[in-house]
């Protein structure tokens, strides 16, 4: 039989490949730039990460000249979060790397990061809605069932928020803005405030990053999800109507822990060399750090 020739990886192309990953990730990333991350090397699936929150002092004051002050203990307490297994691949065969035009593998690479982007997005995005109990509605109802056409998002919604957050003393992401992620259904209604000013007129300095009304910063993404609602509970009655979801956080909103960091896995080849797999994974996970640090905002 004639020689074959194989294609294989070696340790300095899957370095570049896992480099690809992150840079090709980083422009559909929104969430990531905003959680509170920490990594463990060396944990395995189904170990958690803790977060260590300290409790505020009892507050101090006036002090007499001949009274000692009192000391008092610093009081801590965990959130944990837990990681698991994240990951996905891809399989070439050895016919397409040899006839293709194109870098075959690095178009599997940028594909896996985009995949890798969206899964982490869809993580940390899910962290907050899937755990945050706070929601308020536009035109002030009390149920999304009760929202009706217009009741879009605006300024009067996003002061209610605001309030409830500074009420709650929420700190402000960096000590500068709080953070609002909105789907592009509501970015429409809110360019037509009065009080919005586009990012282009100041220079916004986040990925995605829209604009602002006071001190509030807003990022717009596809990954705000779309809820049907069916007020009477009768399936096709044409009274259907869709509710779109925004979150609006501080700082030290929902975490990001990282047991092992994203990187490229070369399966091998497989049928003699006629199949070769390239994987990324990563073992992560997330969750609310601070329950009163963020709120969700439904609108139509």
């Amino acid at each position: 039989m004639p020689d074959t020739t194989t294609t294989t990886l070696s340790d300095a192309v899957l370095e570049i490949y896992s480099k690809d990953i992150q840079f090709y990730a980083q422009p559909i990333l929104r969430y990531a730039q905003f959680a509170t991350k920490k990594t463990e090397l060396g944990t395995e699936p189904g170990l958690t990460i803790n977060f260590t929150k300290y409790d505020s002092l009892q507050k101090g004051g006036q002090l007499d000249e001949d009274t000692e002050i009192q000391t008092q203990g610093l009081t801590t307490n965990q959130t944990q979060l837990t990681v698991t297994e994240y990951g996905n691949a891809i399989s070439v065969s050895e016919k397409l790397l040899q006839s293709s035009f194109d870098d075959v593998l690095s178009s599997g690479a940028r594909l896996l990061g985009m995949d890798y982007a969206e899964v982490l997005d869809e993580m940390l995005r899910d962290a907050i809605l899937d755990n945050q109990t706070s929601v308020l509605y536009a035109g002030e109802k009390s149920a999304r069932e009760n929202l009706v056409e217009g009741d879009i998002y605006d300024s009067a919604l996003l002061k209610d928020a605001v309030e409830v957050l500074k009420t709650k003393k929420v700190r402000k992401y960096n000590g500068d803005t709080y953070i609002c992620f909105i789907h592009p259904h509501q970015e429409r209604a809110l360019k037509d405030d009065a009080d919005f000013k586009n990012a282009n007129d100041y220079g916004g300095i986040y990925a995605g990053e829209l604009g602002r009304i006071d001190d509030v910063r807003f990022i717009t993404t596809t990954q705000q999800p779309t809820v049907e609602v069916d007020p009477d509970g009768t399936p096709d009655s044409g009274d259907e109507f869709d509710v779109y979801q925004a979150v609006i956080f501080g700082d030290n909103a929902y975490g990001w822990a990282e047991g092992l960091p994203v990187e490229m896995r070369d399966g091998g080849t497989k049928d003699f060399g006629r199949e070769h797999q390239l994987a990324w994974y990563s073992i992560m996970g997330s969750g609310l750090i601070e329950q009163d640090n963020s709120l969700v905002l439904e609108t139509r």
